[in-house]
């Protein structure tokens, strides 16, 4: 077992180590600087020791979900786990779940979105958001990494497809937390045009954004991801790794969206919560 940490998690790291021995397991623990940004790749040493393990425990401050590094060792069967800004008071509170009704759950909207073909998203907030998902796959997080080459977060709790690129169209508020900010004060506001964000309206925390994006290039403001938030017992904290997964959200994530199906390989992946929203799939409400 690989646990793969940074400074700002080095506790959280050491305990999934000391745990995995306790298991007796043979556990490394691998502590580097946090990246930048969600998204980011690890340095070439971390990727190379993460393929050769049978178990890796990403337990970082910034997301390593959406990395080559990562992809590439769940392709020769490795099982992984991804803990970005997990916290304590998370993990106790977010773990313990009936991982069988929850998977049971999941699956049920995995097979909805697989089954269509677009999805049409509102809020109070102001998102009014078309996508277009035919001939896309649903993927869910429900906890299940028995399996070699399963990759999935903890805590976990979601169904989501990467929308067909260059298809959303429309408004996107994110009045939840956003993936790099936290809680947000002030909703940010994004206009989307044949897939891209092409505008970023707001206060201080738009602005941010704004700054998070713009080393990145076009891709990185790509509509990658939908998700439906699925986890009874996660609540909005501003850590976005347990936000995504309040039951009764949706997240929709810019950037990356090779993980899942998509077309779109970037650097960073940030997803954004939004509250009380109403999902319609081909014109059926099927959330909200």
């Amino acid at each position: 077992v690989l646990v793969v940490t940074d400074t700002p998690m080095e506790s959280i790291g050491r305990a999934f180590f000391e745990a995995a021995g306790s298991l007796g397991a043979e556990p490394l623990l691998l502590l580097m600087h946090p990246r930048e940004v969600s998204g980011q790749e690890p340095p070439a040493g971390v990727g190379a020791a993460l393929s050769r393990v049978q178990v890796g425990v990403l337990a970082t401050s910034k997301s390593l979900s959406h990395t080559r590094a990562r992809r590439e060792a769940t392709a020769v069967g490795v099982r992984i786990a991804s803990l970005p800004g997990a916290t304590e008071d998370m993990l106790i509170r977010a773990l313990p779940v009936d991982y069988r009704i929850l998977e049971e759950e999941c699956l049920r909207f995995a097979q909805l979105l697989t089954q269509g073909r677009e999805v049409f998203l509102t809020s109070p907030g102001g998102t009014r958001l078309h996508l277009g998902i035919e001939g896309r796959r649903g993927f869910i997080d429900a906890g299940n990494l028995k399996k070699p080459g399963s990759f999935g977060n903890l805590p976990a709790g979601e169904a989501c497809i990467a929308p067909v690129e260059g298809t959303a169209q429309g408004v996107l508020v994110v009045d939840g937390s956003m993936a790099g900010i936290g809680l947000l004060q002030e909703p940010i506001k994004m206009r989307v045009e044949k897939g891209m964000v092409v505008e970023i309206m707001g206060g201080e925390e738009a602005r941010s954004l704004e700054r998070l994006l713009a080393p990145y290039g076009p891709e990185a403001r790509n509509i990658a991801e939908l998700g439906i938030g699925l986890n009874p017992a996660a609540r909005i904290t501003g850590r976005v790794l347990e936000d995504e997964k309040v039951k009764g959200t949706v997240h929709v994530a810019i950037g990356d969206n090779r993980s899942f199906g998509g077309q779109v390989e970037a650097p960073v992946h940030l997803d954004g919560v939004i509250l009380r929203p109403k999902l319609y799939l081909d014109g059926q409400l099927i959330l909200g």
